[in-house]
């Protein structure tokens, strides 16, 4: 032994072999870590894979002492609210020897439940075998909890905005049956209330968080693409909506068609719609491009005299709602209407490859 190899008070250096450092290293770290560590062996018959090893944070997640559970199996752990089907999902997995990440409801030692998150991956041998499998678990049940209560909260929103709307078209329509104003403004005034009503359905379903674009079309379009689904044709990607631009371009869609069928190419038995949308990249970043394009309809003799109020809306709306530059083209073969704006100001997120 050299003088290296001695402490400064005479007694022997411990092991600093790098091997035996990692191990100490490791087990301090998952001593320490503040997930619930599970170490079992490999074996998956009958009782199950039995516990070698449980760290702090499982015992005070669980209630069980490190004594309690060694030499036991995880189902201990398990009781009548606990998902059959995941844990044959999980057992299947794991006789294919692959990691299994899942979501199930567990019991304490004293019989309380827990909602436990868990990731179960496999420890190889130097001959590639199994050799035991480690378990990192996370008490999800406060969250869980937070997340029911904050689902119970919108559907009691989302049912009372129902209700106004409800309430409001039901005015909406006894006032203008005795109101001095013609058909037609009766009719553009309540199909504008269905539309706002249909973005919040759309938006409802999904507790506010953005509508994908091709949900909006379809919701705005679908009773003409029902009764002329060969004249009413749209196509684009997958993009998910922030909710402020669901409802500004929602609205102005449903001005589109509602005046594509008074007025355009769907009053015509031979006129066609083309809705086209695209993600386009330009130097000042990417930009969400859609055009809306009429044929076969009734020849336009021009720009109107005065805007009405879905010009309006379309131009000035979506310009002060998403940043948006829009055009407005009544050419004599039908009304084109483009839309171009900032994706940052439209998407709330891509979906992965889009």
């Amino acid at each position: 032994m050299t003088a290296s190899d001695r402490v400064p008070d005479g007694g022997q250096r411990p092991d600093m072999d790098g091997v035996d450092l990692k191990r100490r290293v490791l087990s301090a770290a998952v001593e320490a870590v503040g997930e619930a560590i599970l170490i079992t062996g490999p074996e998956l018959g009958p009782p199950g894979p039995r516990i070698e090893y449980a760290n702090p944070a499982f015992t005070r997640m669980s209630g069980y002492a490190m004594d309690e559970v060694v030499g036991r199996s995880p189902r201990i752990l398990q009781g009548p609210n606990t998902d059959r089907a995941l844990l044959d999902r999980l057992r299947a997995a794991l006789q294919a020897g692959q990691p299994f990440q899942g979501e199930a409801v567990n019991y304490r030692k004293d019989g309380t439940e827990y909602v436990v998150e868990w990731l179960i991956t496999p420890v190889l041998d130097a001959a590639g075998r199994i050799s035991h499998w480690v378990s990192a678990q996370r008490d999800m049940t406060e969250r869980r909890r937070a997340e029911a209560v904050q689902r119970r909260l919108l559907d009691e929103v989302n049912h009372r905005v129902n209700n106004t709307l409800a309430a409001v078209q039901s005015m909406a329509v006894q006032t203008l049956h005795a109101a001095p104003c013609g058909e037609d403004t009766r009719s553009a005034f309540l199909g504008r209330l269905f539309a706002l009503s249909r973005v919040h359905d759309l938006l409802a379903r999904s507790h506010w968080l953005g509508a994908s674009l091709g949900s909006l079309v379809e919701a705005q379009l679908a009773l003409h693409r029902r009764r002329h689904p060969k004249r009413v044709r749209a196509s684009g990607p997958e993009l998910l909506l922030r909710p402020s631009a669901t409802v500004a371009l929602g609205m102005a869609l449903h001005e589109l068609v509602a005046n594509a069928a008074a007025h355009g190419a769907l009053s015509a038995s031979g006129g066609q719609v083309r809705l086209e949308w695209a993600v386009r990249g330009t130097e000042a970043g990417e930009r969400l491009w859609l055009r809306w394009a009429e044929s076969g309809g009734p020849p336009l003799p021009g720009p109107p005299a005065r805007r009405g109020f879905g010009a309006r809306l379309i131009e000035k709306g979506l310009a002060r709602e998403l940043r948006a530059e829009t055009t407005l083209a009544f050419e004599p073969s039908g009304l084109r209407c483009g839309i171009d704006a900032p994706l940052e100001a439209v998407v709330e997120a891509r979906p992965q490859g889009g």
